[in-house]
């Protein structure tokens, strides 16, 4: 943060870190209201300006976002998507690809797509399936390389919500 700051000769804010102006959730700098939005990261903020969201890593233009290690993210993430599902927002912009122009419909794809992989996640364990690699191919087919390894995370992160939810099928 120091290359940063001394690049650009203004004090730096942050959620963690070396920061000037240690950001927590609902503060203001400038225009910015930070709201935090784990899910990513544990650590993650977006920052909505009026009716604009600068969303960073929990939206995406295009494609699914990679969920963080940190102990409960996907619960924490589908949080994050339904708070500011609840914000009346006119247009997204993410930290990649293009702008959101329908805010709304494109949070509730990223919600349908999450809540399609855990029924097809539920449905594989109730047939029996408890290997990663069979979960994977029969829930995330057709995935391969680099992306598999973020669909274990992925598949890690659904154990884990239905184990906390006590939605875990047991075992045959």
């Amino acid at each position: 943060m120091a290359a940063l700051r001394d690049r650009f000769g203004a004090p730096l804010a942050a959620r963690r870190g070396d920061a000037d102006i240690a950001l927590r959730d609902g503060e203001r700098i400038g225009p910015l209201r930070a709201l935090e939005t784990p899910g990513h990261a544990g650590d993650h903020l977006a920052f909505v300006a009026g009716t604009v969201c600068f969303s960073g890593d929990l939206v995406l233009g295009e494609g699914s976002v990679v969920l963080g290690r940190e102990p409960h993210a996907l619960a924490d993430y589908l949080r994050s998507l339904r708070r500011l599902r609840a914000l009346d927002l006119e247009l997204i912009a993410p930290g990649h690809g293009p702008l959101v122009e329908d805010p709304a419909a494109k949070l509730d794809e990223y919600l349908a797509h999450r809540q399609a992989r855990e029924d097809a996640l539920v449905a594989a364990l109730r047939d029996g399936l408890r290997e990663r690699d069979e979960l994977l191919d029969r829930v995330w087919p057709g995935v391969s390389g680099e992306l598999r390894a973020a669909a274990g995370r992925t598949l890690a992160a659904h154990l884990e919500k239905l184990a906390d939810e006590g939605r875990l099928p047991a075992a045959q």
